[in-house]
């Protein structure tokens, strides 16, 4: 097992060395999934036989829109549960060696993984310190009995206000602490939302598509934000449309296509793999099929330029 964190040269250097297809095995999996199924009718929306999350690392779960993604995350952290199994091996997933498959979303959360969603879930009537608040694990004070006595909850509660300052501050959040959280712009709330998640102290955050909606200006505090966590040692699995962001930041990229896991490997490899291009370009009713295709010819142009360069 490797110690963590890393620094980014040494994580890269252990990951150069991983079979890169659907399915790789890695040295040192913090989430492990198997026979994972979720049907609606007759649409199967996800289906991956087995997946792992390297711990430590920035891993980046790619598709199309309607690729299974969001679904994926759902079934992995309790909000949804899969299909039973027909002639097959029961669905079974573990977060840090321990069983996930039937756990609830609370024990999920309470375990150590942690998940955000598309539309950020900040109670708009309560201030941006209360809803940090909320996310305080092992709270006391929420025991019926325990409640009324205020010396055995008093304690705790300083240590979570400590805490919930400090992130706000790391996060540019410290001004807005007594604001309604209703008042945040659109990138606001993400950054409440990634902060509030870190109250528990998670060994993984699981973020659904954190750069959705978010003004250009808070775009780069947010990056720093998620590869932060990660030179921490927290493990970060997210969802991500824009390609250009999961280049930059993640580690490892996971594929989906249809529900099924169709490539695996180290970003500068996976963004150019034919079966990568072919789910994505099969999915140009809702996408800019020219945005596709020039990203590909400047990444071309440019690899052309490096080779020039040599």
């Amino acid at each position: 097992m490797t110690n963590y964190p890393y620094d980014r040269a040494e994580l890269r250097a252990n990951l150069a060395g991983l079979e890169q297809r659907p399915g790789a095995k890695k040295p040192d999996p913090i989430l492990v999934a198997d026979s994972v199924v979720r049907r609606f009718g007759g649409m199967t929306a996800v289906d991956v036989d087995h997946v792992e999350v390297q711990r430590g690392t920035i891993t980046a779960l790619i598709g199309p829109n309607g690729a299974g993604k969001t679904t994926f995350f759902n079934l992995l952290t309790g909000f949804d549960k899969p299909t039973p199994a027909s002639g097959r091996d029961r669905a079974s997933w573990s977060f840090d060696g321990k069983s996930f498959t039937r756990t609830s979303a609370t024990r999920v959360a309470r375990g150590g993984m942690i998940r955000t969603f598309q539309l950020t879930k900040a109670l708009t009537r309560m201030t941006v310190l209360e809803n940090m608040l909320i996310g305080a694990a092992n709270q006391p004070g929420e025991n019926l009995f325990v409640g009324l006595v205020k010396p055995l909850w008093a304690k705790r509660e300083r240590e979570n206000i400590e805490r919930a300052e400090e992130l706000l501050r790391r996060f540019k959040l410290d001004a807005k602490r007594n604001d309604m959280a209703g008042g945040l712009s659109g990138g606001q709330k993400k950054l409440l939302e990634m902060a509030r998640a870190l109250m528990s102290n998670p060994s993984m955050i699981m973020l659904d598509e954190p750069m959705a909606g978010v003004n250009p200006a808070l775009t780069q505090s947010l990056l720093e934000h998620i590869e932060t966590l990660r030179d921490e040692g927290t493990t970060v699995l997210f969802v991500e449309h824009d390609m250009h962001m999961v280049r930059h930041i993640s580690d490892w990229v996971i594929v989906m296509a249809q529900g099924k896991i169709i490539a695996e490997g180290l970003p500068e490899d996976v963004m150019g793999s034919r079966a990568v291009i072919d789910a994505y370009l099969g999915a140009h009713h809702d996408q800019d099929l020219g945005d596709v295709i020039n990203t590909e010819m400047m990444r071309t142009i440019e690899d052309e330029i490096k080779e020039e360069a040599r």
